[in-house]
């Protein structure tokens, strides 16, 4: 009997890794860079990590020991199948004895990325540095400043994100989104 449920949870898993393989529209890095003036946790500081969400996918960056200001430098890479779904972020305090504290949180859409990727197909065609949209912080967003979209200088379309975390005093975290083209991807 085991190892018929087995059986079933592995043929589960295999139909719905292929259903997201035929869904697949490419694959999102997200470049987590640094976080800027996060909350104490511990007594005079924290060991923050980053954890990303999108749907049922859950990554997160190393752990920096002992810094409000930490530098991550971290690549997390989402599989995009449905660019209507947030991306979420949430900071915690990594403790040893107990369970780990949560710093804020943040989210942010990836569509008007997406978009800008289906618009301008012809890359080798637009100038490094050429700015193709701009999003503005609002209270339907966690942007703290103006987010370009824009080509860098190795033609690849990059989003700069500065975004503001939620439900904690202070804090604030720099990410970037590239683009993955997939072979074979529904999108393009």
């Amino acid at each position: 009997m085991h190892s018929l449920i087995e059986g079933a949870s592995r043929a589960a898993d295999l139909e719905s890794s292929e259903s997201v393989m035929d869904n697949l529209m490419g694959l999102l890095r997200v470049h987590v860079k640094r976080g800027v003036n996060l909350a104490v946790r511990d007594v005079r500081s924290s060991d923050p990590y980053v954890v990303v969400k999108m749907g049922n996918q859950r990554l997160k960056t190393r752990i920096v020991k002992k810094d409000v200001n930490p530098e991550w430098n971290d690549d997390l890479t989402l599989s995009i199948t449905d660019p209507d779904i947030p991306v979420s972020l949430t900071v915690y305090d990594h403790d040893t004895f107990s369970k780990d504290d949560k710093m804020g949180d943040s989210e942010f859409e990836v569509r008007s990325f997406i978009e800008a990727l289906k618009t301008y197909t012809n890359l080798e065609e637009i100038p490094s540095g050429t700015v193709i949209s701009r999003l503005k912080p609002g209270t339907d967003n966690c942007l703290v400043d103006e987010s370009a979209i824009y080509v860098n200088d190795e033609g690849k379309i990059i989003q700069d994100l500065f975004l503001r975390l939620r439900n904690v005093e202070c804090g604030e975290v720099e990410i970037q989104l590239q683009w993955i083209h997939y072979p074979g991807s529904k999108t393009f």
